[in-house]
């Protein structure tokens, strides 16, 4: 899952107005955003074996401190906290945490079962949607969509930025997508991990963009 994050993060909007775009994806990315670091100093460990699905080449081997269900509770409190505390706006922290939580949910569908429950605990699922590519694609390729147009129906353009850096924001992210979906597996983990550092641009992008619009009802 990738795209379908991002629809989220998208199509919440209206639920939380005040809340920028950026602040949306970093919720609805975020452990996606903490797992390149861990990558990287070793706490979890990711295998790249083309072929392990029709959609990815990653076998999670080790992630439970980013994508056990446990876990994430606790990264969605203590954003949703953090947040609440930062920005007195309890609707807000409540469309953010619910934002963490729904990772995990929409990781569940499409994963193989290496999701674990707890840190410690064996127990691991997932509904395997990505051993079907068409299914991957009706799932996600809507649910974008949907999510964009929610975002982009809700908000209206200030300038020249507010339009078309949101296009563009869309275009960019989908071709990310298509690229994780057809184009050649990573070399190796460390690039795989450094790649993953970049989303932090798309949270940027999403800040920026948002700069530039103004809820479509005024708060």
């Amino acid at each position: 899952m990738f795209i379908g994050h991002f629809a989220l993060g998208f199509g919440a909007k209206p639920l939380a107005s005040k809340v920028s775009l950026g602040t949306l994806f970093l919720a609805a990315q975020f452990i996606d955003l903490l797992w390149p670091t861990f990558l990287l100093l070793g706490i979890e460990r990711v295998r790249i074996e083309p072929g392990a699905t029709v959609v990815t080449p990653l076998v999670f081997e080790h992630y439970p401190f980013t994508h056990s269900l446990l876990a994430v509770l606790g990264w969605a409190v203590l954003l949703g906290v953090v947040y609440g505390l930062l920005k007195r706006d309890r609707r807000g922290a409540l469309v953010l945490g619910f934002l963490v939580l729904s990772h995990w949910a929409l990781d569940l569908m499409v994963h193989r079962p290496d999701l674990p429950l707890s840190p410690w605990g064996d127990a691991l699922l997932g509904l395997n949607v990505w051993s079907s590519l068409s299914l991957t694609l009706a799932l996600e390729v809507p649910m974008f969509a949907l999510g964009a147009w929610v975002y982009a129906r809700n908000t209206v353009a200030l300038d020249g930025v507010g339009r078309w850096g949101l296009l563009g924001l869309v275009l960019f992210l989908f071709i990310i997508y298509a690229g994780n979906l057809f184009g050649a597996p990573p070399p190796n983990v460390l690039a795989l991990a450094w790649v993953g550092q970049l989303q932090w641009l798309l949270v940027l992008w999403g800040y920026w963009v948002d700069r530039h619009r103004r809820p479509a009802v005024p708060v």
